[in-house]
């Protein structure tokens, strides 16, 4: 009885550590511009057998900054927030100013970091939030990192649903919710 009893709780774990898993890929983020161009994450055009990478995604758009204004007041100005659509980690191209003052204050002070918190709204297990909200921050990441920024000045952090900017289920509370916060210290 003793045995028995010890192979329906080994069962029992196994089966809810088998529940814990998540099928999300998080190492392959993709920050996509909204008018057909895709600049693929670090891993997206790498075959694993060869190492070779695919002429497809070994294009990247080269961004040039359009404003010369002080790029610490551009970040107080362009925000630090790049919303996102619902169950969407792109990043849109409204939002690329935001990113580009962020890099232009990074790259000119190395001693400067900057935490990027993923956010999602309400919907959703907090499981699949906590990863959203991840591939979220990892884009915005990425994006700073093809513009030059070290990765070391960067860290990627999920809140998923758990600091809402907005109270509430109204499709505009939510709309604020979906978004990643870029804070420079």
């Amino acid at each position: 009885m003793k045995k028995l009893n010890q192979w329906i709780l080994a069962a029992w774990v196994a089966a809810a550590l088998a529940g814990c898993g998540s099928t999300v890929k998080l190492d392959d983020v993709a920050v996509e511009d909204k008018a057909g161009q895709s600049v693929a994450g670090a891993n997206a055009g790498t075959n694993a057998n060869s190492g070779a990478t695919t002429q497809a995604n070994s294009t990247v758009k080269t961004l040039t900054p359009t404003n010369n204004a002080n790029s610490t007041d551009m970040v107080v100005a362009g925000g630090r927030v790049v919303y996102f659509d619902y169950d969407s980690f792109a990043i849109r191209s409204e939002f690329q100013p935001v990113i580009e003052a962020h890099a232009r204050v990074l790259k000119a002070d190395k001693a400067r970091k900057a935490s990027i918190e993923g956010h999602t709204d309400e919907r959703g297990g907090r499981e699949y939030n906590l990863a959203l909200g991840q591939k979220r921050a990892e884009a915005v990441r990425k994006a700073l990192t093809l513009l030059g920024v070290a990765d070391g000045q960067l860290e990627a952090v999920s809140f998923g649903k758990e600091k809402p900017a907005v109270q509430g289920g109204s499709d505009a509370a939510m709309e604020k919710n979906r978004r990643a916060e870029i804070t420079v210290r």
